[in-house]
């Protein structure tokens, strides 16, 4: 019986490859030999063997590992893919900023620039030209030191012109005082001869009515003599009469002289301030903030040439779009900001007029000394118009833009995740988030813009 096979004499193995035991051995010749059987000789081989579970099931468990190792490599291939496609970005490139809940305060945004709270202007009071230059742009100087000086010949003769119309007008009142006291002198010696002629026609006129009762005067110069006392008196209320309208004529003639006079010695007065004008000095300590510093330039009346400033007290003037103007009042609290140092402040004054679409606003601070501040320094203004409280905040940042509906991208298990939120009021500090992200989670608040159209973003080390 052949090893093979069992007590049956079928074969302990089956397969094509399968001979009986008293089948012709096959050459042994090498790789070469072919095994020679009959083709008038036909082989039958059983297949009724049974295989073992053992091997059933080692077969099983091989083709599940080579299926287990094929989805590894599918998974780890698409992995790797996906880990070359992905965008990433360094951690120290981002900066994240985590949900919290807080009060905020709805602010309108406007620029503003630093001005002196004082400063004053210095024109010329006469069309002149600089004489000399004493001063220099930007230097500080004391109250009363002199900037400028203006030419003054101009000035000068005009106030020499009305010192000599003010010399006439004087001696025309002592003139006309003079020219008075004649004719009232001379009235008055005339009174005086009137008086003897009245004197001596009443007492003739006495003497008549004596006389005319004896019959020794007619009555023809009876009434001659009455005629003689009334021409004496009235031409003595005549003289009296004249001194009275030569002092009224005289006493207006006189003052006119003198209101002429008041005239001319306001123009003196005019004329002197004028001329001292022309040396430009500091009105009050502070900062040359602008100087006509070129000598011989030609000055009109009233044109700027110096303007000091005061130093270390300011204010700030802020502009804004005039579609703002309805929600801007009086009063209002402010937050000036340069440099990230943070000046509060309330709006002060709303000017009226409208320029190409802007409005601006004058805001007090409650720092006006501070060390840091600079005339014409820019800063930017937050105007708080609202407050909410309890409300979602993050830290502002380049990844938002404005308020509404907008993409962020949130942090989480080494990467970041792309979602949609909605963006409310904003203090310039922190932004009110109103949907789309929850307490505690961290959001990328510094610029994404190159990830604008990825979904995630892979974030390393």
């Amino acid at each position: 019986m052949c090893p093979d096979s069992d007590s049956a004499g079928r074969y302990r193995t089956g397969g094509a490859g399968a001979l009986p035991c008293d089948a012709p051995a096959a050459p042994r010749g090498g790789a070469g030999t072919a095994l020679a059987v009959s083709k008038d000789r036909q082989l039958h081989y059983p297949m009724d063997h049974a295989l073992s579970p053992a091997l059933i099931e080692r077969r099983r468990a091989l083709q599940m590992a080579a299926v287990c190792l094929a989805l590894a490599a599918c998974a780890a291939a698409a992995w790797a893919v996906q880990r070359a496609v992905q965008p990433s970005i360094g951690a120290a490139e981002l900066r994240v900023a985590t949900v919290r809940r807080g009060d905020i305060a709805n602010t309108i945004s406007a620029a503003g620039v630093v001005i002196p709270v004082h400063e004053e202007l210095v024109s010329s009071p006469i069309q002149t030209h600089v004489a000399h230059v004493h001063a220099k742009l930007g230097q500080e100087v004391k109250a009363g030191e002199l900037l400028l000086t203006l030419d003054d010949a101009a000035v000068r003769l005009a106030l020499d012109a009305v010192k000599e119309q003010l010399a006439q007008q004087d001696n025309r009142i002592v003139s006309l005082t003079l020219e008075m006291e004649q004719k009232r002198k001379q009235l008055a010696s005339s009174i005086e001869l009137l008086a003897l002629d009245l004197q001596s026609a009443q007492a003739r006129l006495q003497r008549f009515n004596t006389l005319r009762k004896s019959g020794a005067v007619s009555g023809e110069d009876l009434l001659t003599a009455e005629l003689n006392v009334e021409r004496a008196q009235i031409q003595l209320r005549q003289s009296r009469e004249a001194i009275e309208d030569g002092k009224r004529a005289t006493a207006s003639n006189v003052d006119g002289a003198r209101l002429q006079q008041a005239i001319l010695r306001k123009q003196l007065e005019q004329q002197q301030v004028l001329l001292a004008h022309t040396s430009v000095r500091a009105p009050f300590a502070g900062m040359v903030s602008a100087l006509m510093a070129e000598e011989g330039a030609s000055v009109a009346t009233g044109q700027l040439v110096a303007k000091v400033s005061e130093m270390n007290n300011y204010r700030v003037e802020a502009t804004l779009s005039d579609f703002h103007a309805r929600a801007i009042e009086a009063g209002q609290r402010v937050t000036v900001t340069q440099n990230g140092r943070r000046i509060d402040g309330q709006v002060q004054t709303i000017l009226p007029e409208i320029q190409n679409g802007a409005i601006k606003l004058l805001l007090t601070l409650a720092a006006p000394h501070d060390a840091q501040l600079r005339n014409k320094m820019r800063v930017d203004v937050d105007i708080v118009t609202a407050t909410t409280g309890n409300a979602l905040l993050v830290d502002a940042g380049e990844a938002f833009n404005g308020r509404g509906a907008q993409a962020a991208f949130v942090v989480g298990n080494g990467e970041a995740q792309r979602r949609d939120i909605e963006i409310g009021a904003s203090d310039g500090q922190s932004l009110q988030i109103v949907k789309g992200a929850r307490e505690g989670e961290r959001l990328i608040v510094s610029s994404v813009a190159r990830f604008k159209d990825a979904q995630r973003i892979r974030i390393t080390e």
